[in-house]
């Protein structure tokens, strides 16, 4: 899938990368440097605006057309993780109840989501309730839950570790 298109956007948590072409976003990443001169298009401004109004509390559901390169298990773990509620996680081994043999092949599928946020992988946490593996770092994980937990004032109003 080619991604002809960009955007950037400063959030609380870095800046995002938004990669799509004419009808899919295939790419939301963290990152340190500007777009070097790709430029956006109505999607990449869509997912933009999107980002901003999650960010902001206003938007709990994203609405955009998905889709990255992958494996179609790759694929089907990708669709779950859009089940999951916000405010709400998922421990690797409850995600995997479906699938109990594949729990090593659904967190690394998970490990390769190239949506962050919109597809909301950062919901998927360790059996204890620790927080593990998250592509732009723990930190902005914890971030991610607490705000989607802030904004929802649900469940604890910090995660204790």
């Amino acid at each position: 899938m080619n991604s002809k298109y960009c955007s950037t956007l400063e959030t609380p948590i870095g800046m995002l990368m938004i990669f799509a072409n004419e009808q899919f976003i295939s790419e939301i990443t963290f990152t340190e440097r500007e777009s070097d001169g790709i430029s956006a298009n109505e999607l990449t401004k869509l997912a933009a605006r999107q980002l901003d109004k999650y960010f902001a509390g206003t938007l709990k559901i994203f609405d955009l057309p998905l889709k990255q390169s992958g494996t179609n298990f790759q694929q089907e773990v990708w669709q779950s993780l859009l089940n999951i509620e916000y405010a709400t996680t998922l421990s690797y081994a409850k995600f995997s109840e479906v699938k109990p043999l594949a729990i090593r092949a659904i967190a690394t599928a998970n490990g390769k989501n190239k949506i962050a946020i919109a597809i909301p992988c950062h919901r998927v946490i360790g059996r204890s309730g620790k927080l593990v593996g998250y592509a732009g770092g723990l930190w902005r994980k914890k971030w991610l839950l607490q705000h989607e937990r802030d904004v929802a004032q649900k469940g604890q109003t910090e995660f204790k570790f």
